[in-house]
């Protein structure tokens, strides 16, 4: 009986449930993260529609990055526009393709911890890709 115990005890310390829990690094909030993919790409529109995966929680006028094979890549500003699991995006630069990727990667405020997009989410004003607005009036002549 002596002998199966000494062998046991032997492994115990090199059990898995006695090691320290490994602290895990924090991620990078500004990180891309998989949103969708290229579902359509209606003619002449000029615009995408992206199938997402999981809740969109991208903000009105948030960065995305299509992926495609053979090194493809385009830029898309998401619009706001969604209708169930499907998402507008303007195309500003490059080729997308159906089945492309769709990447969204946040912007952090250089003097803040805060994302950019976070106060858009919250139904605050954003200020990301904003264009102003003239009052109406028409603007100085040089």
């Amino acid at each position: 009986m002596r002998m199966l115990l000494i062998p046991l005890a032997a492994l115990l310390p090199a059990c898995s449930l006695f090691e320290k829990e490994k602290e895990m690094p924090e991620e990078d909030p500004t990180k891309p993260r998989l949103v969708g993919r290229v579902a359509q790409i209606p003619s002449g529109g000029g615009f995408v529609l992206v199938e997402s995966y999981g809740s969109w929680k991208v903000p009105d006028g948030g960065l995305l990055s299509g992926l495609g094979t053979e090194g493809r890549t385009s830029n898309l500003v998401a619009t706001g526009e969604k209708l169930g699991q499907f998402a507008a995006a303007d195309i500003r630069s490059g080729v997308a393709k159906i089945g492309d990727p769709v990447y969204y990667r946040p912007v952090a405020d250089s003097g803040n911890t805060t994302m950019i997009g976070d106060s858009a989410s919250k139904g605050e004003k954003s200020t990301e890709l904003e264009t102003q607005k003239e009052s109406g009036e028409m603007p100085a002549k040089p």
